[in-house]
């Protein structure tokens, strides 16, 4: 299944390139997804990529990011989209790979310990926004492919843990549901457009944005004319946001939570 919502970037010439470098990691619900970025976001090595595993438990998963670090050049730092809700390098949910086996796993201590670098952990949809976004106004997120990811920004930054893919939408049915892979296969291609154009609107309503991007590799589907505020963006950007993860407005995200100091009498 093509994956990709428009062509990837070249890679840069190493000798041009500028560090601290950093391994950038899409977990996806079909692929794992990397290559190595520089200062600037740009790409140093061509990507690489390989099935997520089957079940995608989390020895696996680990296995298959060092294997895939293993193919790229030497990086300073590993930043990680990952497709459920993450607050400081612990996972909380993992709806495409199996939340029971997920929940309450710190993957950037993890991937820590594994690689020897230090590791930023994400949502997928996050990072794939902080590959895309223009940084004015509230620009929305949404990721279309085994599920549906989504985030959302207020001038750049990050407003975290929105999880519209678990959300009820229609009839019941979640956004997952509704647009996730298992819809397309059910309902095909035609009902598939219909119910995302339909939830467009919904989405315009729900947040009021500026702006909507779709990424994701289920972009390939779409047959109709978006609006003019809506934009597809390649699906390369949830590697190439992965450079943003080390940026100091981020670093309140991904401090260690502080403990209340219990009152003296």
């Amino acid at each position: 299944m093509k994956d990709e919502a428009g062509p990837l970037p070249r890679a840069v010439a190493i000798e041009r390139a500028a560090p601290p470098f950093t391994l950038a990691i899409d977990v996806g619900g079909s692929h794992v997804k990397a290559s190595v970025l520089d200062r600037g976001g740009a790409m140093i090595a061509a990507p690489v990529r390989v099935l997520t595993p089957r079940p995608a438990t989390p020895p696996a998963l680990l296995r298959a990011i060092k294997g895939l670090a293993r193919m790229l050049p030497s990086y300073d730092r590993v930043s990680v989209g990952f497709p459920g809700y993450v607050r400081r390098g612990r996972i909380h949910t993992a709806p495409n790979l199996d939340t029971e086996r997920w929940a309450g796993f710190q993957l950037d201590r993890a991937l820590t310990q594994q690689l020897r670098k230090p590791v930023r952990v994400l949502n997928d949809a996050d990072v794939q926004g902080l590959g895309a976004i223009e940084g004015r106004g509230l620009e929305c997120v949404l990721t279309l492919g085994t599920g549906i990811g989504s985030s959302l920004f207020q001038d750049g930054r990050l407003l975290p843990h929105l999880e519209l893919g678990q959300h009820p939408l229609l009839k019941g049915k979640t956004y997952d549901q509704y647009l996730g892979n298992a819809a397309i296969d059910k309902k095909g291609p035609r009902i598939w457009n219909r119910r995302l154009h339909k939830t467009i609107e919904i989405v315009r309503t729900l947040v009021n944005f500026d702006r909507l991007y779709l990424g994701g590799g289920n972009t390939r589907l779409i047959d109709f004319d978006l609006p003019h505020d809506v934009k597809i963006t390649p699906n390369a950007d949830g590697v190439i946001g992965g450079v943003h993860l080390w940026d100091a407005a981020l670093d309140p995200i991904f401090a260690p939570r502080r403990r209340a100091a219990r009152s003296r009498r």
